[in-house]
């Protein structure tokens, strides 16, 4: 799976009961430990994967330190985090975490801060991270509780050949609207393709990442300052039926199924002349083997009333806080997240599959720009133009660009999203879907205003 929130994504906080799954990892469980070892539970990513590999003949090779992993798929590693560090059992010292799980696990105290690891370890360099990305890895108390492994952002994808053929030209910094002109004028450019491919596949981490980045620069949020739900407000009403009759008048066949992979294969495929979506996708699109390898234009996250759209996400390293050996632990991710890792990738295994998206030297390096010359330096100012803090046209009870950072947020966006699914289906309207999920959201943010007193 590329690094992006999906729908399927199980979120927890210390109210709620998870079961592990049965799966089983490709790591096995713990190892036997010792003083030189540290059990890594991390999600079945092919970088991950990669830097399993690694690991052993460089890592603990330098250092003397065994790396114990287990590695599983992201529903079940996110199920089996929950429990393990819930529990503060000790028996895993670091783990794969995104900026979504991170603030809300430190805030219950499960993971440990950074900020000392850092300060004694001025070779990881942690001004060289995007600061996006350090931002959405501190919670509340001002601590740093994660570093990125690799990040992305989101940003417009596009047939530039289909384009030119119809005489247009991809504004520098595209909006909304000119984009759905541009859809239209497009649909059909050639047989069976749509003008665009977007998100229309129930989930809060599907429909609803690309989703909410509209209703951001639409003028809309979630919830206001004081936790007032403005779901079926005006302009996240706006925001929703534009993106409704966009998909339904000029996107893909298929719509209320289409997720991130989807949307991929279309555009791989010639099925559609332009996606907005991750931009950790490029990589697939600009891969030798892919029709389209060199067709592809990349413009900026389209806006309506703010300065940038674009979204963040990042699997991150986070440490246990009951681990009694986090030494051993930051060591580990130190190398991991390192400029000297992502040299090591790219050396070993080629520049195409370096964890980019988190340090502004990988977008210096000359060998990493050979080999992503087409999307290094739009996917580069994508993640350092997102600002989770201050997504949209006003103040946030919560952190978050494509979703509000709470523990109840999976479930609510997952619902509301369904709603949106059926209109893009035709079986509802969006305001019916609003209606509802203005609703859902009320109930979410009672809780919140009854424990600040509102």
């Amino acid at each position: 799976m590329r690094s992006r929130v999906r729908s399927t994504l199980a979120v927890v906080t210390a109210t709620l009961a998870l079961v592990v799954s049965g799966c089983a990892g490709w790591g096995g469980g713990p190892g036997g430990g010792g003083p030189n070892s540290i059990n890594v539970l991390m999600v079945n990513n092919p970088q991950m994967v990669d830097l399993q590999q690694l690991t052993a003949k460089h890592f603990t090779k330098d250092t003397g330190i065994t790396v114990n992993f287990t590695v599983l798929p992201e529903n079940d590693v996110r199920d089996k985090i929950s429990q393990e560090f819930s529990s503060q059992a000790g028996q895993y010292d670091v783990a794969t975490l995104s900026n979504f799980e991170i603030p809300i696990y430190a805030k219950s105290k499960w993971i440990a801060p950074l900020d000392r690891y850092v300060a004694a370890d001025p070779m990881f360099d942690q001004a060289d991270i995007l600061g996006p990305m350090t931002t959405s890895l501190t919670a509340q108390d001002g601590k740093l509780y994660g570093e990125p492994f690799y990040g992305e952002s989101s940003f417009l994808m596009y047939r530039k050949d289909v384009l030119a053929a119809k005489g247009i030209g991809m504004p520098a910094k595209p909006t909304w609207p000119q984009v759905a002109d541009i859809a239209a004028k497009v649909d059909h450019a050639e047989p069976g393709m749509a003008g665009i491919c977007l998100r229309g596949q129930p989930g809060w981490g599907q429909l609803f990442a690309p989703l909410t980045t509209v209703v951001n620069t639409f003028g809309g949020t979630w919830f206001t300052k004081d936790w007032q739900p403005q779901v079926n407000g005006a302009a996240f009403k706006k925001a929703t039926q534009f993106y409704v009759d966009l998909v339904r008048s000029h996107g893909e066949t298929g719509a209320p199924q289409a997720g991130y992979t989807e949307c991929l294969n279309d555009l791989i495929q010639g099925n559609t002349a332009m996606w907005y979506d991750a931009t950790s996708a490029a990589g697939s699109l600009e891969a030798a083997n892919s029709p389209v390898h060199g067709k592809i234009g990349y413009a900026p996250a389209p806006v309506v009333e703010t300065a940038s759209s674009g979204w963040l996400y990042a699997w991150s390293w986070s440490i246990q806080h009951a681990s009694a050996k986090k030494d051993n632990a930051w060591r580990f991710i130190s190398w991991a997240s390192s400029k000297k890792y992502e040299e090591l990738v790219g050396s070993e295994l080629g520049w195409s599959r370096v964890p980019a998206g988190k340090r502004a030297s990988t977008y210096q390096n000359a060998a990493y720009l050979q080999q992503a010359s087409a999307f290094a330096e739009p996917t580069r100012s994508a993640i350092e133009s997102a600002d989770p803090r201050n997504p949209g046209v006003q103040p946030r009870p919560a952190l978050g660009i494509q979703f509000v950072d709470i523990p109840e947020f999976p479930d609510l966006g997952t619902q509301v999203s369904q709603g949106i699914s059926s209109a893009i289906a035709g079986q509802t309207t969006v305001d019916a879907a609003l209606d509802r999920g203005q609703q859902l959201a009320d109930d979410v943010a009672e809780r919140y205003r009854s424990r600040e007193g509102r």
